[in-house]
């Protein structure tokens, strides 16, 4: 485990707990400890789902900034890319991810917030890309993301704004999926991926697929992929298991194989 990030497990859950008072600023060791708990709650085989949570008081406030300001050109060159990657590692995790967001979900904050797959958000929280007040864009996902989740205009007027949005607009444009008192947050990301603990892995890890590659190509692209996967499930004994427990009129136990 990290200094700053640890992957915490129970009951089938893999919580990616962010730990840096106290704003959890996202420097670059945490950008690769956060590298390191995606590949680790996306290789076991304990965790079915993952919650990704920066404790009670604050999401992720965004970049370390202090960073920033003694890098170069030819610094960023050679660093953008791993920023980028690392959030990617999130979002490529082949299960459901949920970000419990408490606080403050500012610039990488809100980044690594759009990497999941869905956003629980406290009723007094802060969402937002204020990157441009900086003289920058988002350099971690969040021009591509943001547009893809709330439409281009949406995205254009927080981007170039700056602006934060408070919960309730978030639930509005789709930036927030739920939303909360804060004290809930954590409890509610719980129970909205709980249910795929017992899921069928394969059929979900393929559900993401299809539906993530399937936005980042033509329609005709994305339905071959839909097609490929579906048929590569019928190798699997969970639908097996699945199309038996059905004609059996019984609930189905799936294994993950």
């Amino acid at each position: 485990m990290g200094e700053f990030v640890k992957l915490e497990i129970t009951d089938g859950i893999g919580t990616i707990r962010l730990d840096r008072p106290p704003m959890n600023p996202l420097n670059t060791q945490v950008q690769e400890e956060l590298r390191e708990a995606a590949h680790s709650a996306a290789g076991s085989d304990v965790v079915k789902a993952v919650v990704v949570y920066g404790g009670e008081k604050v999401f992720a406030a965004g970049a370390d900034i202090t960073e920033f300001t003694t890098q170069s050109y030819q610094d960023m060159v050679l660093r953008a890319g791993d920023l980028s990657s690392a959030f990617d590692a999130v979002a490529r995790i082949p299960k459901p991810v949920v970000a419990a967001i408490t606080g403050y979900a500012l610039g990488g904050g809100c980044e690594l917030a759009l990497a999941c797959d869905w956003r629980v958000v406290a009723d007094d929280a802060k969402l937002g890309q204020p990157e441009i007040k900086l003289g920058l864009i988002p350099g971690a996902g969040g021009t591509q993301r943001l547009a893809r989740l709330v439409g281009p205009a949406k995205a254009k007027d927080l981007i170039f704004s700056g602006r934060m949005v408070d919960a309730e607009e978030a639930l509005r444009i789709g930036l927030a999926d739920r939303v909360v008192p804060a004290a809930e947050v954590y409890a509610t990301a719980l129970a909205l991926v709980k249910p795929f603990v017992t899921g069928p892995s394969l059929a979900l890890r393929a559900a993401k697929q299809a539906i993530d590659g399937g936005l980042n190509t033509d329609l005709a692209s994305g339905l071959a992929l839909e097609s490929q996967l579906f048929a590569a499930l019928f190798a699997t004994n969970d639908r097996i298991e699945g199309t038996t427990a059905f004609v059996a009129k019984r609930k189905p136990t799936f294994t993950g194989r």
